[in-house]
């Protein structure tokens, strides 16, 4: 049996310089399901809105927290260096001047990369993206600036790392859309399905039998498979609103996610 926790917590959000705005209410669902909310980062700066932890028993609870609010387009914004107006949306680094700004926590991860506010991505270059933003924002670059701004681009650099990271990734992006409309999963809480529970423990077992990489990679291929069948099922629901049945299309990609990497470590 397996009971290992893969998944390393990560560190909380990075303190922001403006006040955040309060959520409206709070949303109470009950079930017999429940995930742990994993999400890895290999980078220097990434920070997300959640943390892991693995158990086998409990329940779903969804209460609202905010994740973004109002758009900058509602307000008038300007540069703390230059005083010029912001042009465009988001306003991460002033046009004039070239300043990178202080981060503003009404603006989202989709907002970061001019993106459509839905799960399934249509826009092939969140990378190219990502890379734009980093020439404009990355530490390295502001050297020889005052120590304020030297503190605005690391920040906003580490904002735009977990938005990439985060939408890059089915599975947090999945976690991400449902806090945007006020749906949190209780961290301390896992699945409690125990069918489900036995034919991961058959897969691990399976993982641990295998003793070539082309058994390992037929494996894997079935995993994936699953993957993608319950990445639609969570699309379906979310599209349609069905927030309790996202979440448990969200727990079973955490657990073929999690027997996936064991995979990627035997091959």
């Amino acid at each position: 049996m397996w009971k290992r926790n893969l998944w390393t917590p990560l560190s909380p959000i990075l303190r922001r310089r403006f006040p955040s705005f309060s959520p409206n209410s709070t949303l109470n669902i009950p079930s017999s399901t429940i995930f742990s909310s994993p999400c890895s980062s290999t980078a220097q700066y990434s920070r997300v809105f959640w943390s892991s932890s693995y158990d086998f028993l409990g329940s779903v609870k969804f209460s609202r927290k905010l994740c973004s609010s109002q758009s900058a387009e509602q307000v008038h914004v300007r540069c703390w260096n230059c005083k010029a107006a912001a042009q465009t949306t988001p306003f991460l680094a002033c046009d004039s001047c070239r300043s990178v700004q202080p981060v503003d926590p009404s603006v989202d991860y989709f907002q970061i990369f001019g993106l459509e506010k839905k799960y399934e991505l249509e826009d092939n270059n969140l990378e190219g993206k990502y890379k734009d933003w980093q020439k404009k924002l990355h530490p390295d670059l502001v050297h020889s600036k005052s120590e304020e701004e030297k503190e605005y681009a690391a920040e906003q650099s580490a904002r735009v790392i977990d938005a990439y990271q985060t939408l890059s990734k089915p599975l947090a992006r999945a976690i991400y859309v449902l806090k945007l409309e006020g749906v949190d999963v209780d961290e301390e809480q896992t699945i409690s399905d125990i069918s489900f529970l036995a034919e991961i423990m058959e897969i691990r077992e399976a993982v641990e039998e295998a003793v070539n990489s082309e058994t390992l990679l037929q494996i894997q291929s079935q995993v994936q498979e699953k993957l993608k069948h319950w990445s639609q099922s969570f699309s379906n629901a979310f599209q349609s609103r069905k927030f309790e049945e996202a979440v448990i299309s969200v727990q079973r990609m955490t657990y073929y996610i999690r027997v996936n990497d064991e995979i990627m470590k035997k091959l």
